[in-house]
């Protein structure tokens, strides 16, 4: 199977503006996203409305994609990007722009729920039970299990592609 990783990315958020080009130790949080997930799927792009983050990716050496100013979600910059980038993919994953700390491992686990080709959907989650408190979700590295879906619409995976064709 073919891994197309796309990283949304936008400057202007309301909590956070810049976010994407803001410093990491020494590098931008976008470029750190996109090294993280270069090395490990088939090809990766980030997909941008700015021309600031547009810069910052090729500068870098990133592969980035050009979208609309009027989507609503990441999950719809994903399918644009997805739409002009083309290619002979399987699956579309869509990763964070604001994930500096995803693990080449949990790229690994999405991958492998694909193994099973009943599988159409999947995301990270960690598990927790409502005796436990919030803090244990705050480690932004820690999901380690995976779940699968089969009818989830707010994610970008092989359905997009099959839209596509």
């Amino acid at each position: 199977m073919k891994f197309l990783g796309i990283i949304p990315a936008r400057y202007a958020s309301t909590r956070f503006p810049a976010k994407p080009l803001a410093m990491l130790g020494g590098k931008t949080v976008i470029q750190r996203v996109y090294e993280q997930v270069a090395g490990v799927l088939d090809d990766a792009y980030v997909a941008t409305d700015d021309e600031r983050i547009e810069a910052a990716v090729k500068a870098f050496g990133g592969k980035v994609v050009m979208t609309s100013v009027h989507h609503k979600s990441g999950t719809d910059r994903c399918y644009e990007a997805c739409t002009k980038i083309g290619g002979d993919f399987d699956v579309v994953v869509n990763i964070q722009g604001d994930e500096p700390f995803i693990q080449p491992s949990q790229l690994d686990a999405v991958k492998a729920c694909f193994d099973d080709a009943t599988t159409q959907i999947a995301t990270l989650v960690k598990p927790f039970t409502a005796d436990e408190p919030f803090a244990v979700l705050e480690n932004a590295v820690s999901y380690t299990h995976l779940r699968a879906h089969e009818t989830r619409h707010d994610l970008v995976c092989r359905l997009l592609l099959e839209k596509k064709k």
